[in-house]
């Protein structure tokens, strides 16, 4: 076995020297940020103040909004401040409460959107029973535990880890992983719980949530098959933003999970694009949401035409 020492931080190995090319990519993420937290904020702000958008779906939304605003707070601002930075380090306190901020994201954005597509099955399959089926209290009870699971999840996967006699202190990314620090344990024995509780994590993060949508879809889609067009118009136009958030949210997961896992397909590839591709789904997801949502549905547009100034939402 390995000597094992009890480190006070890591040593994040993702970031390269990029001269002064780092103010300009500084320049990037900061208007990045800005604009998620602008876009995200004025969703929110617009739901809560629009009584017409008080229903099961908007709410659902209004939550998604909120974990996008959770979620890109947890990366940007560090990311960021190490950019500039000639040091690289985070302590492990920090280090620990970035990767729950992390899972806990994830592990929310799938439990929101397999509640969005249930939502919209109910709406679209069963239209005259859905206000007896989605009550207030329901919706509410609904996204508390998409919050409140991750969460508890999330607490167990972090004792796990902290848990752990590490060798080393480096982690070979621009932002601390849980999968990165448990390669670092100096006793493959230590990790046989958390390999198997991150199956179990997987499974009840990513394949359930997946599963509900998958069968949501197919049976939206087979009610459509037997419609009006008229329906089915309905159905694709409140369908589409759900489904394109879906698709963008697991290319990046996807994109993460290969670099973690399996490294040597990601070698030939420049470091700047390695570093882009690994923080996708925090990165692209959290703007991608608000714009899809904002320009395709009719309510919430019309909604910020009416509350917001003048001038601030431009005219269509």
């Amino acid at each position: 076995m390995e000597n094992s020492t009890q480190f006070t931080s890591f040593i994040l190995a993702g970031y390269s020297d990029s001269g002064h090319l780092k103010y300009f990519y500084f320049i990037i993420l900061t208007v990045l940020y800005i604009s998620i937290v602008f876009t995200n904020t004025v969703l929110i702000v617009v739901i809560c103040m629009d009584r017409s958008l008080h229903e099961p779906m908007y709410l659902f939304l209004c939550s998604l909004f909120v974990n996008e605003l959770y979620g890109s707070t947890g990366l940007f601002p560090a990311l960021m401040i190490h950019l500039v930075s000639d040091a690289h380090s985070v302590s492990t306190v920090y280090c620990y409460l970035q990767i729950f901020c992390m899972y806990t994201y994830g592990s929310m954005e799938f439990c929101n959107l397999s509640a969005m597509s249930y939502d919209r099955y109910l709406a679209i399959c069963y239209p005259l029973q859905y206000n007896v089926i989605m009550t207030p209290n329901r919706v509410c009870f609904l996204i508390c535990v998409i919050w409140l699971y991750p969460f508890a999840k999330s607490i167990i996967t972090l004792f796990l880890s902290i848990r752990l006699k590490l060798c080393g202190n480096v982690i070979d990314k621009v932002y601390c992983d849980n999968y990165l620090i448990v390669k670092l344990a100096c006793s493959s024995s230590d990790t046989t719980v958390n390999n198997i509780y991150g199956l179990y994590s997987l499974v009840l993060s990513v394949v359930v949530p997946l599963i509900t949508i998958l069968f949501s879809y197919i049976k939206i889609l087979t009610i459509c098959l037997k419609s009006s067009i008229e329906t089915r118009q309905k159905a694709f136009s409140t369908c589409t933003p759900h489904l394109a958030s879906l698709l963008n949210f697991s290319f990046g997961c996807f994109l993460n999970l290969l670099q973690s896992r399996f490294d040597r397909p990601m070698r030939n590839v420049p470091t700047v694009l390695h570093t882009i591709l690994s923080v996708y789904f925090l990165m692209c997801q959290p703007l991608f949401n608000p714009v899809v949502y904002g320009v395709r549905m009719a309510k919430i547009r019309q909604a910020c035409k009416n509350i917001l100034p003048v001038g601030l939402y431009p005219k269509t």
